[in-house]
């Protein structure tokens, strides 16, 4: 593998492991599992996709998704990661010569139907929660239109489709200044990614909450993001947050604010706007066994 495939690998593990491990309201974390997922199924399904994201220009992007997600399938028993594959593998087929920004246009522009039917395919295969039926364009039948055309026309009921529509203004416009902005106040990983989620949540109300229970659910939770990203907040505060989120049994999981928090950390330390987390931080919380994929794989970082 080159060193550029290496290197491409090691962000997506460790944006990937990250975002599981600290411990965000609402989400699966090293304290708090779901009954048919479990922060070990997260650190399992990023090893699984990180290798194959890195060797992202071998396959068109339709046909990484659908590569990572039979991989995941075979690893871990639920969707773990469709929204974080959707969100990731446009993004690592940028060469690493140029900034996201530079060259995302040109990669969603290009998509083809062909892309569109293997996505579908990953998303049947994945049976994500709450997806619901359209009269056009249903995942259930094959698609007449490019990836991106069809994800236009989910963009208002879905924001992971609203970022293939609009060239990842969320991850890019909103996510990647505010973690580098939070980064540099806290220098505390863990920290940063739970005020980065607050943001999210609070600017983009979560889309896997509005499907599960309803608009004015997710504007609830928005609601009380926002409130606890304005105020001086501690442990408390959030824990309120977190109990509150997971009544109803956990159909308040802001998850696709969990994908959008995992591309953001991937954008933002492939571009250089935030440093990868040395040993003493975040990291030295991932279990032995999965830590050692780490050391191993990267350590000549």
């Amino acid at each position: 593998m080159s060193q550029n495939n290496l290197q491409l690998e090691h962000w997506c593990y460790l944006a990937c492991v990250m975002e599981a491990t600290a411990r965000k309201p609402g989400n699966v974390h090293p304290e708090a599992s779901f009954p048919d997922l479990s922060y070990a199924d997260f650190l399992k399904s990023a090893a699984v996709i990180a290798p194959l994201l890195a060797q992202s220009t071998e396959q068109t992007t339709g046909e990484l998704v659908l590569t990572c997600i039979r991989a995941t399938r075979r690893t871990v028993p639920s969707n773990s990661n469709l929204g974080m594959v959707l969100l990731l593998a446009p993004l690592t087929r940028i060469p690493v010569t140029f900034q996201i920004a530079e060259r995302i246009h040109n990669i969603l522009h290009n998509l083809t139907v062909e892309d569109a039917r293997a996505v579908y395919e990953a998303i049947r295969l994945a049976h994500p929660g709450g997806m619901g039926t359209t009269e056009t364009e249903d995942i259930a039948q094959e698609p007449t239109q490019t990836l991106r055309d069809v994800m236009c026309l989910a963009a208002e009921r879905d924001s992971i489709a609203r970022e293939y529509a609009t060239d990842f203004q969320i991850v890019l416009n909103t996510g990647v200044p505010a973690i580098t902005e939070y980064w540099h106040q806290t220098h505390c990983w863990e920290t940063a990614i739970i005020r980065l989620q607050l943001r999210l949540m609070s600017d983009f109300p979560d889309t896997l909450i509005a499907r599960k229970l309803g608009c004015h659910e997710a504007e609830a939770a928005a609601g009380r993001a926002r409130s606890l990203l304005q105020t001086e907040t501690g442990t408390a505060q959030l824990e309120e947050f977190d109990s509150w989120l997971r009544e109803q049994g956990n159909q308040r999981n802001p998850g696709t604010t969990a994908d959008l928090v995992a591309a953001t950390l991937f954008v933002a330390m492939r571009d250089g706007f935030i440093p990868a987390p040395a040993s003493g931080t975040i990291i030295d919380k991932i279990p032995p066994q999965f830590h050692q994929y780490l050391t191993s794989k990267f350590q000549h970082e």
